[in-house]
């Protein structure tokens, strides 16, 4: 049986790769049993959609704006003097 700290482990690592078939029975056995993990994995889900509805409102933000020339210049002269020290 998985504790806790394991759980959470796995449902956290969920969101980055696929879980093998006996990680997932065991997670599921577990949230089955305790209302704390479910709870923490509803709070992931809920996290990671508001991450990805603010990302695509920054880029609708963004969408159309330009940088002036003098910008540009900075930052290719920011770049270049960094590249020159290294």
């Amino acid at each position: 049986m998985l504790t806790c700290k394991d759980a959470s482990h796995l449902i956290s690592e969920g969101q980055e790769r696929k879980l093998g078939f006996r990680e997932r029975m065991g997670l599921k056995f577990h949230l089955l049993m305790c209302v704390y993990c479910r709870r923490f994995e509803q709070q992931i889900a809920f996290v990671r959609k508001a991450l990805r509805e603010l990302g695509r409102r920054a880029e609708a933000d963004t969408e159309g704006a330009e940088l002036s020339p003098e910008a540009r210049d900075r930052i290719r002269k920011a770049i270049a003097e960094r590249n020159e020290r290294k």
